[in-house]
């Protein structure tokens, strides 16, 4: 199955299925999807995302980007969460030219792990609880999106590689994103050169800062967001199935 599925306005838009996980399951198909923002559906798009069967969306932004760019248009079919679990603002963009990517983004990452435990917490139930598929996003499907499902992945016993891998394929997708930021800024270029790149290394360090902290994601998950053995099995229960054998 194509893990990345194509819309003409969203440009990160990919399943979360079929990646290996513990005690010899895989992650379902067609149940769990990241993004970018779901407030740029119209049209055919719209069409295509209900097709998919959604029954929830989690909307990490801020309210203020809600307020400029718009949400994910309201459907009778849809749960609607917001849940935005960054705290403290920063313009990636704006950074100079001598920051560093990954060291830098980690730590970001490493403060939304500890300042959004609450919404945190609240993603991994409507994931775990609701019986359609859930679409998570933020603005451009990288960061903020990029925590939540690495937090999930490994709830769900996927390699540490595979969630590494799974983060670095919105590099796919930082052309058309940094052409979506120049739309907004006519005549202008981010002066960060790390802007809307998403190099394995980010999610290698964020990996490696929490369980220095911790002992583990799933340490983390339990003692911070409160993921208890019911909700972490909860979860698998919903999001794995049998590992699909070769013919």
């Amino acid at each position: 199955m194509d893990r990345h599925i194509s819309f003409e306005r969203l440009h990160n838009f990919r399943d979360l299925g079929g990646y290996p996980a513990a005690d010899g399951l895989t992650v379902r198909w067609g149940r769990l999807y990241r993004s970018d923002s779901l407030g740029k559906l119209r049209g055919a798009d719209w069409e295509r995302f209900l097709e998919l069967g959604v029954g929830a969306v989690i909307d990490l932004r801020y309210s203020w980007e809600i307020d400029a760019k718009g949400r994910v248009p309201e459907h009778p079919s849809l749960a609607y969460h917001h849940l935005s679990i960054e705290h403290r603002p920063y313009d990636q963009a704006a950074l100079g030219p001598d920051v560093e990517t990954g060291p830098y983004l980690a730590e970001r990452y490493l403060e939304v792990a500890h300042d959004g435990v609450g919404e945190l917490r609240t993603a991994l139930e409507v994931i775990a609880t609701q019986e359609a598929p859930v679409a998570f996003h933020c603005a451009s499907g990288k960061d903020r999106t990029g925590l939540l499902a690495a937090v999930v992945l490994d709830l769900l016993g996927v390699p540490e590689e595979v969630v590494v891998e799974d983060f670095a394929l919105t590099g796919l997708a930082t052309g058309r994103l940094l052409a979506d930021w120049r739309a907004d800024h006519p005549g202008q270029e981010p002066s960060w050169p790390g802007y809307g790149q998403a190099p394995a290394e980010v999610m290698r360090l964020f990996l490696a800062a929490l369980p220095r902290e911790h002992g583990s994601v799933r340490a983390y998950a339990a003692d911070l967001l409160g993921a208890d053995d019911a909700l972490v099995a909860a979860l698998r229960a919903n999001l794995l199935e049998p590992a699909r054998q070769n013919a």
